[in-house]
């Protein structure tokens, strides 16, 4: 048995970096893992592997239909899917065996095994029981099903992210449950390679609370490309029979029934928190109806040197808001000041083009009865991403009407994963968008459009 300082339950995003920043603050520091590798579902199962995927599947997408309009002739390349996936697994290995690295740089102790808390300020791995002054819940979440669904999933033909990311083959047809994130990410990548994808959606729009004009602008994009929508259809059972699937699901606003085959369907419909077998009843830590973990202000649970971060807990279930908590609560366990700044987590879909989004929406602000002014620019306006093919999309800058500060920006466009950044600083530090406008932009570049969308907001961009 150890006695610790902080022991954290999960490496995920929340929990390495939590661990890191632990030991950085002198704190003797414990991670909890049960998976062969550190990095949570991000590192082995969901970020990192989706983007690896979605580089290949937009290079080829590029070798088809862009390389020869620049003059780069010949056939196109063919996909070797096994290599595909061997590389995919490649750039896992690294980012898993780079956290390790870490660890030992840090002195962070990796206690492999499963987590459960028989009392506070006791972690039981396996036989082993440490004591810890501290113990953060850093347990991440797993893929939901369908709700009020007849659904069995069995990583095969009925698949979670985590199936969709070693499919044995490309199927032909795919069917995705869910115009969220993941789904339209994973849809992206087998439309790519060829794949039949048609998404079934609930709603009446995609990626639900996003800013409506980029639900509109992204929809017929994909579209475009090739993917299918049936939206507003309510999904009650998949049909799986030897090699295929059949998906049913009654259109909301008539009720009629319909169906849909598919070689492949992912289920899409959201995470939900992984907190079994640490023994959260028995602790009678206070926990919400959607089995998420309470907390108050500083990431502390009811029970005493307990805390939660991440996608345990409420808010948005992304690995930057689960790093930011986990650096934010070493801060408070070490004595410091710890703070994450809600109103400025940036969302990004890594389609192509990629989605970003952070701060309020239009629509968020009419429901607020806030007055605002918008500012767009068009990347048909912006020389690089004319000269590479990436005209489509915008940006829009959304600013107070009366001290011009800004309150969100939405992209949809080339980069916009990268170009969200300078408005999320100029969020943080309460800039108008004056402010940005006036700042210097390299040309030619992509953030030009920023720039030029916050010109928008006063007297008007240039190139428009």
């Amino acid at each position: 048995m150890a006695n610790y300082d902080v022991i954290i339950i999960g490496s995920g995003p929340g929990g390495y970096v939590c661990a890191i920043r632990c030991a950085q603050l002198g704190l003797k520091t414990a991670c909890v893992e049960g998976r062969e590798t550190l990095g949570g579902t991000c590192l082995n199962v969901g970020c990192i592997p989706s983007k690896a995927l979605l580089h290949a599947s937009h290079m080829l997408h590029e070798a088809e239909h862009n390389f020869a309009k620049m003059g780069l002739k010949g056939k196109s390349p063919s996909v070797d899917w096994p290599q595909m996936l061997a590389y995919k697994d490649d750039v896992i290995g690294q980012n898993t065996k780079g956290i390790e690295f870490l660890f030992k740089k840090n002195k962070v102790d990796w206690l492999k095994g499963w987590g459960e808390i028989p009392e506070a300020g006791k972690v039981k791995v396996g036989d082993e029981v440490h004591e810890a002054k501290n113990i953060i819940i850093a347990s991440g979440s797993e893929a939901s099903n369908v709700p009020g669904a007849d659904v069995t999933i069995d990583e095969k033909i009925v698949v979670t992210s985590t199936g969709a990311l070693e499919l044995g083959k490309v199927p032909k047809k795919m069917v995705v449950i869910g115009a969220g994130v993941i789904g339209l990410e994973m849809g992206s990548v087998y439309a790519r390679l060829g794949a039949e994808v048609t998404v079934v959606e609930f709603l009446d729009a995609i990626t639900p609370g996003m800013d409506a004009e980029v639900q509109k602008t992204f929809q017929r994009t994909l579209k475009k490309q090739g993917l299918k929508f049936v939206m507003g259809a309510a999904v009650n059972k998949v049909e799986t029979l030897k090699t295929k699937a059949k998906v049913h699901y009654k259109i909301r606003k008539n009720d009629k029934e319909e169906s849909i085959d598919a070689d492949v369907v992912l289920v899409a419909t959201g995470r939900r928190p992984y907190t079994d077998g640490l023994g959260l009843e028995a602790l009678g830590i206070e926990m919400t109806k959607g089995g998420q973990i309470k907390t108050d202000d500083h990431w502390k649970t009811n029970v005493d040197g307990i805390y939660a971060i991440g996608d345990a807990i409420a808010g948005p279930m992304l690995a930057h808001k689960a790093e930011d908590e986990g650096m934010a609560v070493a801060e408070v366990i070490a004595g410091n000041h710890g703070h994450v700044n809600y109103n400025v987590i940036p969302g990004v879909i890594y389609t192509h083009p990629e989605v970003a989004t952070v701060g309020a929406t239009e629509e968020s602000l009419k429901e607020q009865d806030h007055k605002y002014k918008v500012g767009k620019f068009s990347f048909m306006g912006n020389g690089r991403a004319k000269a590479v093919f990436a005209g489509d999309g915008f940006v829009k800058l959304i600013a107070d009407a009366e001290t011009d500060r800004i309150l969100g920006c939405h992209i949809i466009g080339p980069a916009a994963g990268d170009l969200i950044h300078e408005v999320c600083v100029a969020m943080e530090f309460g800039a108008s968008a004056q402010d940005l406008a006036l700042t210097c932009h390299a040309h030619p570049t992509y953030s030009e459009a920023v720039r030029e969308a916050a010109l928008a907001c006063g007297d008007g961009a240039i190139h428009a």
